[in-house]
């Protein structure tokens, strides 16, 4: 048995396979970028089994709407990105998704009383969202992604279009202006 390797694709080559609607690319599509994609909608919607039907309405709607992608706005992975933090954030807001979280079983309610009851990390009652806002812009939304939402380095990397060095650059960067008001 002889193991294929997969030849890389280029993100024009990969946008004009999928306008064409071509399943093999669509296959290849969810094999790259599912675990990603998965990582945001899990952040947002913490439900394993509602965020694994999010993926794969995620892929759907990509699959359907490709020809609304417009390469001069950002990278598809970017575009994808942005298609699962929206579907995930409308399911949140949905009124079945409220209703559920409403009628939980007993098992389930003994552990969200006892995660209300907690008290959790709240970085405004430390001041360092005003610390942060002190910050230039860029180093601002790096440590806001990494720190704020849990993205890893080379999440933000992606994200925000930057070599991953330059994001692990401005975080320490950020860090050593930060500790500066500790001092």
């Amino acid at each position: 048995m002889t193991s294929q390797k997969k030849t890389p694709i280029s993100e024009p080559e990969l946008v004009l396979a999928l306008q064409r609607k071509d399943p093999v690319i669509l296959k290849r599509l969810y094999q790259m970028y599912s675990g990603a994609l998965y990582g945001v909608i899990s952040r947002i919607v913490t439900q394993t089994e509602i965020a694994e039907d999010l993926l794969q309405e995620t892929f759907v709607k990509i699959w359907h709407s490709v020809d609304s992608y417009d390469s001069s706005k950002g990278r598809l992975f970017t575009w994808m990105m942005n298609i699962a933090r929206n579907l995930s954030i409308d399911k949140l807001r949905s009124k079945d998704f409220k209703n559920a979280s409403k009628n939980q079983d007993i098992e389930n309610n003994v552990s969200v009383i006892d995660r209300e009851n907690n008290v959790s990390f709240n970085p405004d009652t430390l001041g360092m969202k005003d610390l942060i806002g002190s910050l230039k812009p860029d180093l601002q939304k790096v440590l806001e992604l990494v720190y704020f939402k849990g993205y890893t380095h080379v999440e933000v990397s992606e994200a925000l279009e930057l070599p991953l060095g330059t994001v692990k650059t401005r975080i320490r960067l950020a860090i050593m202006e930060l500790r500066k008001n500790f001092n």
